[in-house]
């Protein structure tokens, strides 16, 4: 009877096995599907450039420390200064007791500056890009706003007019507020700029459009800092991912790494090769190394899974829309086709799964119409099972290009829009008599 009743347990002990053994397989299954790369990173992105369309996410919209990939804001508003000719690359500047004080924090990315000396902006500004000098970029801030208390508020209000929304910025830098002396801008003593994913890499998208010169610096892989001086400093750029360091990529050629204990280690990426640039965000990964392994699978994923494929050639016209309406012309219709070829970056393979769509302004032209006139857009619709999301609002437009008229059509004369109206007329009429005896 013991004997029996010690089988029954063993038994049920090895289905409960099995059972948990299942589950547990089952959940990494589903794991593995969902995450096909296995990003070790509390969160990643990849996006392609020219149209914002994401590639891939995890955790992409939950806010982390981003550490000095925040430097990325900072260079955004110096080159829009520059550009609005509020400051230029060769204005210089003293530097405050603040600036100085943090500069000279060795353990942190910094290149010495001194109270009584004069730096120009453009030597500040390559500190602060290559080297992540974090002094230097205070004293950027405090050229460009006054003070870093006032520059943090114009850091929050240009993130949120480039459209990040899961963001908190506390200082220029991106460090812990406790390295700053108790002379912190904004938030708590032990606080740190926040983002997500998603909104770093939308920062990253937004200054690599609208201030594509930031890679003409976030590009270099070394430089001296103040050659044949007392203050010489070789600056070796964070990002070993360029080309010429130790983890060399080809294309890379910025953007912004970032580390602290709260962040972990992270980096924005972006990549260019034949014609594609994509744009990568790695956050809290577990080691310096780390961040650049896991970036490389991000853009080995993207490079070779996707291709720029032309879908619809320049002058396509759709065959249910090959024409548009036109009153008072001498024609009453005109051609309209596509301006220029439509090309996609698609996955491999999936060419056949987009299908045309047009998308009209108007369903009806007046005359005179010119050549070359915008009537609407031509989409490529995808109809494959993953439905792709886009940084932007505007990412299906990035994804369309415009149909145009094919010729000109100038006004009718008196006499002829007298017979068109003539004509008008007698085929309204005709269409309420066979109204009435329909």
């Amino acid at each position: 009877m013991q004997r029996v009743h010690h089988k029954r347990w063993i038994t049920i002990f090895l289905i409960g096995t099995f059972l948990i053994s299942s589950t547990l397989l089952t959940s990494l299954t589903s794991a593995q599907t969902s995450d096909p790369l296995r990003i070790q990173a509390e969160a990643a992105i990849l996006v392609d450039a020219a149209s914002g369309k994401i590639l891939y996410q995890k955790n992409a919209d939950q806010p982390l420390a981003m550490a000095s990939m925040s430097k990325i804001l900072t260079e955004y508003l110096i080159l829009e200064a520059i550009k609005n000719q509020q400051i230029s690359w060769d204005d210089t500047t003293g530097i405050s007791d603040y600036a100085y004080r943090v500069s000279q924090n060795l353990a942190l990315s910094n290149v010495p500056l001194r109270r009584n000396e004069h730096y120009t902006i453009r030597e500040l500004y390559e500190a602060m890009a290559i080297y992540s000098a974090n002094g230097a970029t205070i004293a950027l801030a405090e050229v460009l706003a006054g003070s870093e208390t006032e520059f943090v508020r114009l850091m929050n209000a240009k993130a949120k007019a480039l459209g990040m929304e899961n963001f908190t910025f506390v200082n220029a830098t991106g460090l812990n507020n406790k390295d700053l002396f108790g002379l912190h801008p904004a938030g708590a003593a032990d606080a740190e700029n926040l983002a997500s994913a998603r909104d770093t890499a939308l920062l990253a998208l937004r200054i690599l459009e609208d201030y594509p010169e930031v890679l003409n610096f976030a590009g270099i892989p070394r430089k001296t800092f103040r050659p044949d001086t007392p203050d010489a400093i070789r600056m070796d750029n964070w990002n070993w991912m360029l080309p010429e360091l130790i983890y060399g990529y080809e294309g890379v050629d910025g953007l912004k790494t970032g580390s602290t204990a709260l962040a972990g280690y992270c980096f924005t990426a972006t990549a260019q090769r034949n014609g594609r640039r994509l744009i990568s965000v790695v956050m809290k990964s577990r080691s310096y190394a780390d961040r650049f392994q896991e970036t490389k699978k991000l853009l080995d994923y993207g490079f070779n899974n996707f291709e720029q494929k032309e879908l619809v050639p320049a002058g396509y016209q759709d065959p249910e829309q090959p024409s548009l309406p036109v009153r008072k012309g001498r024609t009453n219709r005109v051609g309209i086709a596509t301006a220029q070829p439509l090309t996609l970056l698609v996955r491999r393979g999936e060419a056949d799964r987009y299908q045309p769509q047009v998308q009209l302004e108007t369903e009806r032209l007046t005359a005179p119409v010119a050549k070359g006139q915008e009537v609407g857009r031509l989409f490529a619709a995808y109809t494959g099972p993953n439905q792709y999301e886009y940084l932007t609002a505007d990412g299906p437009l990035r994804e369309s290009v415009a149909l145009v008229t094919t010729t000109g059509v100038e006004k009718a004369g008196f006499f002829r829009l007298i017979f068109q109206q003539i004509g008008a007329f007698f085929s309204w009429l005709a269409q309420q008599i066979r109204g009435l005896f329909s």
